[in-house]
C-alpha cells in the first residue's frame, strides 16, 4: 500500500500540467528524484532521440521536422505536428503525453523512456521553431 501511495503522489503533479513548460517541470522533478546529479534537459539529446538510429524512429511517422504533419508508417493515418509552435494543443494534456510516451518508447526503443529522456524530448519539441 505504501508503494502504491508513493506512486500516486509522484504522478499527481503531472495531472495538473496545462502547458508544455508545466509538463517539462514535472519531468524535471521526476528526473531529480531518479538522479541527484541531474543538471537539466538537452534539446540536442531530445533531437537525437527523435531522429534515432534504428529502422523505426519517431521521425519515421512524425516526419523529419516536428513542425510538420506526419503519417503513420503502417496505417497511413495522418499525424498532427508534434511541436507546440505548430500545434498549440500538443504537450498540454499530461495523461495523453504519458500514454504516447509509453506506447512509442516501447515501440521505438523496446523499453520505457526515463524522465530524463522525456524531458529532453519535450525540450527539443518546445525549441522547434
Amino acid at each position: 500500500m505504501h508503494r502504491f501511495l508513493a506512486t500516486v503522489l509522484l504522478a499527481a503533479p503531472a495531472a495538473f500540467a496545462a502547458t508544455p513548460a508545466d509538463l517539462l517541470a514535472t519531468y524535471e522533478a521526476q528526473a531529480k528524484r531518479a538522479d541527484a546529479a541531474f543538471t537539466g534537459f538537452s534539446a540536442a539529446r531530445g533531437a537525437a532521440l527523435y531522429r534515432g538510429s534504428g529502422s523505426t524512429t519517431c521521425s519515421s511517422c512524425h516526419s523529419s521536422d516536428p513542425r510538420q504533419p506526419g503519417r503513420h508508417a503502417r496505417t497511413g493515418k495522418s499525424i498532427a505536428p508534434l511541436a507546440p509552435t505548430a500545434n498549440p494543443g500538443r504537450l498540454t494534456d499530461p495523461a495523453k503525453a504519458e500514454k504516447w510516451f509509453g506506447r512509442n518508447c516501447r515501440d521505438v526503443l523496446a523499453r520505457d523512456c526515463t524522465a530524463q529522456e522525456k524531458g529532453d524530448f519535450v525540450r527539443f519539441l518546445m525549441d522547434a521553431n
